[in-house]
């Protein structure tokens, strides 16, 4: 995403061999699909990105401008004025780029109740983000008051979901065994590193994770968010918040480090997901006759169409690696995709996860594996949402044969393709804190990501309302109204509970009563 001045500016000065565009080195798919593959929404074909241009980076150092990662499996040469360097293997670049260095690796992820006394205050800190719940400016002073109310409200059947798979997410801990596999297979790279956990919305907190870092003495780090497909709900809120701690601290704004803000593209996850649905489906009596449910999380419809969301685009070109994957190995189900996990009167990514599986169930489909596409871990959404209320839905709508597909977590493949990841990022680590450094720019690589959270986040736009004209009468631009007036009448009661200490709210003895 640079200017042809800006691109003039690289020539001459960096000389690379040839390497494959983007960061996952995966190769593209041919434009036609596979006939045999049903979308329920609107036909939109999937342009395969170029991700040479959409995730390149220019980084300014002292050897020059790169005017893309390297690719560390290809052997480049670095000019320079005085001399010339020529590296020829990976230990070389490994020991080139680690040497000393401590290195470190940040996972970050979203968070669980671990039992169910932490249920609400998990609620709490999840709704008083922004991105979660967005406020007019006029009512951001009401954000802690709203979080406390809904998360209040919104416990009792939150804590039934949790009680139902064990009374807790178990997300922590495979995250924490997700950070541990990594670090193994680091070490077995020839690449030592420390692994860290930071969690959005519940311990350990990315505020702790940074303060561990820092006693650690770090000084090269990689983010690596946990979510295979990049959204500014997810990705973007965690890369916010250490946007924000940066700032604010000496030590991190002077240590090197860089963010793999996605990774959905990559060989080795690819690989991993194919295996484990191939894995699944001779389960069941006549695999070729199965369908493949591809349940993703959705995210608000304004987030894509306005904000510039690159989630969409993103999930459909994953499922297109995946399934090319299948084709190869002989397996040519079709499939389908849908978005699930929505709240809130707006509308949200179409089609809706409960909606497609009665539909499946109208047109006869029979069997059916779910796949959980967005998720790398086990949590309330896989093993509450889809494995009983989805599953149920779909008996009742008339699917005789249920299966799904787990979660990565630890798959040998998936963690060993993450540490190639790590360690394909070392090279321009240091290049980006000088980058960082001296221009004060964001945490998130340079390129189309950058880009993103500069439009969406630095200027703190307000996202625009779903829909824009009224219309009367059972509509959605009824139900997005209503929903508005119930907001607005939520906030009016809540003012009044809290500025005058009496209502409803004191009385259920939801809020505490005032002597």
């Amino acid at each position: 995403m640079w200017s042809s001045s800006q691109a003039s500016t690289t020539r001459g000065v960096v000389e690379m061999g040839r390497v494959e565009a983007g960061p996952s080195h995966f190769p593209k798919r041919p434009a036609a699909r596979n006939p045999v593959r049903i979308n329920l929404s609107r036909t939109q074909a999937v342009k395969p990105c170029s991700s040479g241009d959409r995730w390149g980076i220019s980084v300014k150092c002292n050897l020059g401008w790169f005017s893309q990662p390297p690719d560390l499996r290809h052997h480049f040469r670095v000019h320079s004025s005085a001399s010339e360097a020529v590296l020829t293997s990976q230990s070389d670049l490994r020991k080139l780029f680690v040497g000393n260095e401590k290195i470190g690796v940040l996972l970050l992820n979203l968070g669980g109740p671990e039992t169910l006394d932490d249920v609400q205050p998990f609620l709490f800190n999840l709704f008083a983000d922004p991105d979660i719940i967005r406020l007019p400016r006029l009512f951001r002073f009401l954000q802690k008051p709203l979080a406390k109310f809904i998360s209040v409200v919104r416990a009792p059947k939150s804590k039934e979901g949790y009680a139902s798979i064990g009374g807790g997410s178990p997300l922590r801990q495979i995250t924490d065994a997700q950070a541990e596999a990594l670090r193994e297979a680091l070490c077995e790279k020839d690449v030592p590193a420390k692994v860290y956990v930071g969690m959005r919305y519940w311990h350990p907190f990315t505020e702790e994770a940074i303060e561990q870092i820092k006693r650690d003495g770090i000084t090269k780090l990689v983010v690596l968010p946990l979510y295979p497909q990049f959204s500014i709900s997810t990705s973007g809120s965690s890369l916010r918040l250490l946007e924000s701690i940066f700032r604010e601290d000496e030590y991190l704004v002077n240590m090197q480090h860089t963010v793999i803000p996605s990774w959905y593209q990559r060989e080795g996850y690819i690989k991993a997901m194919a295996t484990l649905i191939e894995n699944e489906l001779t389960k069941f009596s006549e695999p070729q006759k199965v369908m493949i449910f591809f349940s993703a999380h959705g995210v608000p419809l304004a987030y894509v169409e306005e904000a510039g969301d690159p989630y969409k685009a993103e999930m459909e070109e994953c499922i297109d690696l995946i399934m090319e994957e299948l084709e190869k190995r002989g397996i040519t189900n079709p499939c389908t995709l849908a978005y699930q996990s929505r709240v809130g009167p707006v509308e949200w990514l179409k089609p809706y996860t409960d909606e497609t599986i009665i539909e499946l169930g109208q047109k006869g489909v029979k069997s059916l594996l779910a796949v959980p596409i967005s998720f790398v871990s086990e949590h309330i959404e896989t093993l509450e949402e889809i494995d009983v209320e989805y599953k149920e839905l779909a008996l009742e709508s008339g699917i005789k044969n249920w299966g799904r597909v787990p979660a990565l977590g630890c798959e040998p493949t998936f963690i060993s393709d993450l540490a190639d990841a790590v360690i394909e990022s070392l090279p321009y680590v240091g290049a980006m804190a000088v980058s960082n450094l001296e221009a004060r720019q964001s945490l998130v690589p340079l390129g189309s990501v950058e880009e993103l959270l500069a439009a969406y986040d630095s200027k703190r736009d307000e996202l625009p309302p779903p829909v824009i004209v009224w219309q009367w009468g059972w509509t959605k631009s009824a139900e997005t109204w209503n929903g508005r007036a119930a907001m607005l009448a939520v906030l009016v009661l809540l003012v009044l509970e809290v500025t005058t200490g009496e209502g409803f709210l004191h009385q259920w003895g939801i809020l505490p009563l005032h002597h």
